[in-house]
């Protein structure tokens, strides 16, 4: 039985010492020094203003992108113990002792270290040489830009890293489908493919380019697949649905997964909150939370309520009006009902409150028990403060002249008599019955006697209209635009007829957890529909840049600088890598088109393996850099030059393609296979000796003066700082 002791037990295992090596000069290479500059580098002062919120679990919205990204940096944070107490207000502020900067730029530092190794392997799984795969890495590793881009709080590194685990993990997919399908490891590359995509996009929209690219190569394999005669219907339906699951579901759930820790994490009231719906609002800790706890769900006869419009453009306000009247006769010479003004003002305030009145009676209160208002009942909507009737006349409004003046109506003795009827239409019902609740109903109001809609316009009323924003009838309304629905955001129910009391009425004590209403797919849906609509003014950045300016580095970003000893940090590519990198690419394209227009003639001049290869890795290389860069001139945004970094990643791994091909298909004697390998180690030497030339303004140190400086700016439109004594 104890037969097995008398053997020892051996335990033997395989170690790519390429790969090891590579690991640990990349994770050197980019921890080196990490704490320094112990101040707020370029982006940090936006990405740190994130952290600090995480910390504080106060909600926000970043138009930028998903917050799987600021979820990581702010792990970081975490895992040094800030506690968010900073203030990230300029570049180059000092961080106090209270920061661990440290930790905060550990996670972008170690997957800018990472992508070392992951280019070698790529390389490898697109089978070319280890000695390819090598140079590959040692490109990545010596260049400039990523190594600047990946020591700071910034999540370029993070991108690029799931980028490139995505390819490699489709790539050993796919060579493991030739020989074991349906394996543990089949299943383990293939699923890690979904998953590197949906954290690749969910740190930036960017990684969507390199999703779709691979979406897009899984597809092309799925139709060769399914022409295999050797394989059965179900098999071939076996393989389509657990790429669709791997490639499509496990993205989707993930991407969802993010936004719920988000929205978990983040419960308190913030800054943002006004741009968001009334609901969601309600369903923070405090700020309109605490407001709104224990209002009445729903809007009776006699209900005081506040009005906010639910479009939230050009900012968030509310149904608001004044004693101020229009005046009688506008700039333009038209005239006016000079009735009182109806406004939406961007501010709490008391003149906000109306009363929902019933047309049948004259009381101001909430009957007990009370008399819900349903989808498709006439109310009059009466002005709490100087209760006065919402109303609407066939008048031209002030600044929209084809849409009718809103007003408060007052009676002037003279031949126009109140129209104050309004029709409320719940847009987000379910039943036609539907009663109109507080927060939740997005209510439209159709005036009964011209069939205008209540609408905001957004245009800003002049002097006598205080600047607040212009509320108008809408004669043909078609649809339900936003700007024309209102949700209920404050709500009491009214006790008193007397006009001093009704102004400090409290609110009634019935409850209503209205925040449990809110599912998370519809915070989910409002959040992204606001991160993707969601458009801060673009302004010229003194070092934003075009795409054209990307490929040959005509630009640099100065992303600090030492006000006293004068040492700085840039965002600089290493120039002899991005020129090979142009070359490559030139050469890959040229020698495609002529190798596909020669095998159109029936000419092969190279295997069909390699050619077979050699159109893979364009397919990855020269594809990625195509995916990750046209877009660009599509966009209309500021743009910087480390957007160009996951494309030039892509072109980097190219080089090492169209060297290792030059030299097995046409350098064919060895006299100039080994000229061109002497050629190589000078050019890997020159790449080196560049990466070294550069690194002050990479690392930040040794401090250079003056004359060091102005030898550096190598082009006449990199900006280099140097100090004028």
């Amino acid at each position: 039985m104890l037969g097995f002791l008398k053997q020892p037990v051996v335990v033997t295992a395989e170690i790519n010492v390429n790969l090891v090596a590579l690991t640990v000069m990349g994770l050197v290479n980019r921890l080196w020094a990490l704490s320094y500059p112990r101040a707020v580098v370029f982006d940090e002062v936006y990405y740190g203003q994130f952290v600090s919120l995480y910390m504080k679990r106060i909600f926000f919205v970043d138009d930028s992108g998903p917050p799987f990204g600021h979820m990581l940096l702010a792990f970081g944070g975490y895992l040094g113990g800030f506690d968010g107490n900073f203030l990230w207000n300029r570049i180059g502020a000092e961080y106090n002792m209270n920061v661990p900067i440290w930790s905060l730029r550990l996670l972008p530092a170690l997957t800018g270290a990472l992508c070392v190794p992951l280019a070698y392997q790529i390389l490898v799984e697109l089978h070319f040489s280890h000695c390819a795969a090598f140079g590959a890495a040692l490109l990545i590793l010596f260049e400039n830009s990523l190594i600047t881009q990946s020591r700071l709080m910034l999540l370029e590194s993070v991108l690029i890293f799931f980028i490139l685990l995505a390819i490699l993990s489709y790539l050993k997919f796919y060579n493991l489908q030739k020989c074991s399908p349906f394996t543990a490891g089949w299943w383990f590359w293939l699923l890690l493919t979904g998953v590197a995509c949906s954290c690749a996009v969910g740190v930036k929209y960017m990684g969507l380019f390199t999703y779709m690219l691979l979406l897009a190569i899984a597809g092309v394999h799925s139709w060769h697949l399914i022409g295999d005669q050797t394989l059965s219907n179900v098999s071939v339906l076996c393989h389509l649905l657990a790429r669709g699951l791997a490639l499509v579901v496990v993205p989707v759930a993930m991407y969802l997964f993010f936004f719920y820790v988000h929205l978990t994490l983040l419960y308190r009231s913030g800054p943002h909150d006004q741009i968001m719906t009334s609901a969601f609002q309600a369903s923070l800790e405090g700020g309109l939370a605490r407001i709104t706890h224990g209002q009445p769900l729903e809007v009776a006869y006699g209900s005081q309520i506040t009005l906010r419009n639910v479009l939230g453009k050009p900012m968030p306000c509310w149904l608001h009006s004044h004693k101020s009247t229009y005046p009688i006769r506008y700039e333009n010479g038209r005239g006016s009902s000079h009735q009182q003004q109806v406004t939406c003002y961007p501010f709490k305030d008391v003149n906000n409150w109306w009363i929902v009145k019933d047309p049948g009676m004259q009381q101001l209160v909430v009957s007990n028990p009370p008399r819900p208002v349903r989808h498709g009942h006439i109310v009059q909507l009466v002005h709490g403060i100087t209760t006065r009737y919402l109303n609407t006349h066939d008048v031209a409004a002030p600044l929209s002249p084809h849409s009718q003046e809103i007003s408060c109506y007052i009676d002037y003795n003279i031949s126009m008599p109140a129209q104050n009827l309004w029709r409320v239409e719940i847009v987000n019902r379910e039943l036609d019955t539907d009663v109109w609740k507080t927060i939740l109903s997005e209510v439209r109001f159709v005036h009964v006697n011209t069939s205008a809609v209540l609408k905001l316009s957004g245009a800003s009323l002049p002097e006598w209209g205080y600047r607040q924003l212009e509320i108008i009838g809408e004669k043909l309304s078609k649809g339900y635009h936003q700007s024309m629905l209102w949700n209920v955001e404050e709500h009491r129910y009214g006790k008193s007829q007397e006009q001093k009391e009704r102004e400090v009425e409290l609110h009634s004590p019935t409850q209503a957890d209205i925040s449990k209403n809110l599912s998370f797919m519809a915070r989910f849906t409002e959040l992204q529909w606001k991160i993707l609509t969601l458009k801060n003014e673009d302004t010229e950045h003194k070092y934003s840049s075009s795409p054209l300016d990307w490929i040959t580095m005509d630009t640099n970003i100065a992303y600090w600088f030492h006000p006293i000893s004068g040492a700085q940090i840039h965002l600089i590519g290493n120039v002899l890598t991005w020129a090979s990198a142009n070359v490559a690419t030139l050469v890959y394209v040229c020698l495609f088109l002529w190798y596909l227009l020669r095998r159109r003639r029936k000419i092969c001049d190279i295997p069909e393996d390699a050619w077979r290869l050699w159109v893979s890795a364009g397919g990855f290389c020269v594809g990625g850099w195509a995916v990750n860069y046209l877009p660009f001139f599509m966009m209309e945004k500021t743009l910087f030059l480390y957007h160009y970094l996951p494309a030039l990643t892509f072109q980097i791994l190219l080089i090492p393609v169209v060297l290792q091909h030059l030299t097995d298909h046409l350098c064919r004697s060895q006299l100039p296979k080994n000229a061109f390998s002497a050629l190589m180690v000078a050019w890997f030497s020159s790449i080196y000796l560049v990466y070294r030339t550069f690194s002050p303004l990479t690392y930040g140190e040794p401090t250079l003066s003056a004359a060091e400086l102005r030898a550096l700016r190598w082009k006449d439109s990199w900006d280099i700082l140097i100090r004028k004594h």
